[in-house]
């Protein structure tokens, strides 16, 4: 069900989006649709994801599916399975029916009517209480299985609060809920899914975060010895409002320095305090990631500030950051659609034991969450993933990892060489919307 206004909205605003070009240097650059263009946007590929559901269902064994969402409490699932825009009843409920041979039913139990739900639900609103009605439409439906927003291991897979699951069960007592299940397989499925049509916008996003990045580690926002990690922080905050975007996590800075044993937190290196000065020599790291069109990016790259005289870093840093691409090559190389997760762990790991690279992988699930739901190829791969998930054809990852290396210059001292590249997955492996970092970045 596509909109009549699309006809008109859509072509300007994918005009917008070119597939290849140059990547902006600046924000101004940076073309941020009007919201209600946005809107109309995300409502067409609504109706997309909507054409799909029904076949996810089946292939879970799932005949009803209920996301409750709560005013001021709004369910992580409501802006993806229903209309952009705000929520304000005082509990809504969106149910996706399983009817057979008639197909998708999809139903919304609202407190208000809105216009926009009407144009991708068949609405019940006002003539009788909520509980009734969707009694109502159970005892219709008799569905085998009614999914539930429960026990899942992530927050947008187990989201039904307490108050929300003892209305369904009030209004459709104890025989239905012996019919509850987790939905988590299916929400994992839809929300890993990805359009083709969502990819021109995301290279826009893309290429909007490298170039801020790029800003950030350069000497348009540094001067060694007086700007520090907080000042980093400011200017990416800072562009983001320029620009009408946000981002879904505080940025992360760090920084690795000659004779200074790095800080570590969780086994990774610590990320630096607003307070801390950037000093010529240094060793530079900026993890981002933008928010927009219900989209996330998530991005690091690492830059090197130059000593007085010096025209490149170290050749001990520069071979750091070669070894960083073996690891990226190892995971892209191994990774086909329908391989688990936990393989591609392990015979990358496997490679870099041959190599005598020092590795870490912990790439994620990337798109209508930063971190997604789907095959993470990380440690957990071996444990919480059990069966390991299957890499999905199409969907994106934030291809994150690191190397640690000696460095000659540093006395021997060991470096961390990190790298996050978003990428998709295509029948020959993890491809990158754009080229990775092959050079370190210079602060003159």
């Amino acid at each position: 069900m596509l909109l009549r206004p699309l006809a008109l909205i859509l072509p300007a605003a994918l005009a917008i989006f070119p597939a290849a070009g140059g990547t902006p240097t600046r924000f101004e650059e940076f073309a941020r649709l009007p919201l209600s263009a946005q809107f109309a946007l995300r409502e067409d590929w609504l109706a997309r994801k909507h054409a799909l559901l029904l076949p996810m269902m089946r292939r879970h064994g799932i005949s009803m599916w209920i996301v409750v969402n709560e005013e001021f409490h709004e369910d992580p699932l409501t802006p993806f399975i229903a209309p952009p825009g705000p929520v304000v009843g005082g509990r809504d409920l969106f149910v996706f029916v399983d009817t057979g041979e008639k197909g998708l039913r999809k139903v919304a139990l609202t407190t208000y009517f809105e216009e926009p739900h009407a144009r991708f639900f068949e609405v019940i609103q006002g003539a009788r209480p909520m509980k009734e009605a969707l009694a109502s439409l159970v005892a219709e439906a008799q569905p085998r299985t009614i999914a539930l927003s429960i026990d899942g291991q992530r927050g947008v897979t187990r989201s039904l609060t307490r108050s929300g699951y003892q209305f369904l069960v009030e209004s459709l007592g104890p025989e239905a809920e012996k019919r509850f299940v987790a939905a988590e397989p299916l929400i994992e499925e839809y929300l890993d899914t990805r359009l083709p049509e969502e990819k021109a916008p995301y290279l826009h996003m893309v290429r909007f975060t490298e170039s801020l990045v790029k800003r950030a580690l350069s000497s348009e926002v540094i001067t060694p010895g007086r700007t520090t990690a907080g000042h980093l922080r400011r200017f990416l905050y800072d562009q983001l409002e320029a620009a009408g975007v946000s981002t879904w996590f505080r940025p992360d800075v760090r920084i690795q320095r000659r004779s200074v044993k790095p800080e570590l937190s969780r086994g990774f290196l610590a990320v630096a305090k607003d307070a801390d000065v950037i000093r010529r020599g240094d060793l530079l790291h900026i993890d981002f990631g933008i928010t927009y069109l219900g989209l996330n990016t998530d991005w690091q790259k690492m830059a090197y500030v130059l000593h007085e005289g010096e025209s490149e870093a170290p050749a001990g840093l520069r071979t750091a950051l070669s070894r960083t691409h073996a690891v990226q090559d190892a995971v892209m190389q191994e990774s086909r659609p329908g391989r688990s997760a936990a393989e591609v762990y392990q015979a990358a790991l496997a490679r870099m034991k041959v190599a005598g690279i020092e590795a870490q992988i912990y790439s994620h699930p990337l798109g209508n969450q930063g971190h997604g739901l789907g095959a993470a190829i990380d440690a957990s791969t071996l444990g919480r993933q059990a069966p390991s998930k299957l890499l999905r054809k199409g969907s994106w990852l934030a291809l994150e990892l690191n190397s640690r290396s000696a460095i000659p210059e540093w006395d021997g001292q060991v470096v961390y060489l990190m790298a996050e590249d978003p990428v998709w997955l295509s029948d020959d492996g993890w491809v990158t919307f754009v080229p990775r970092q092959v050079e370190l970045y210079l602060v003159k």
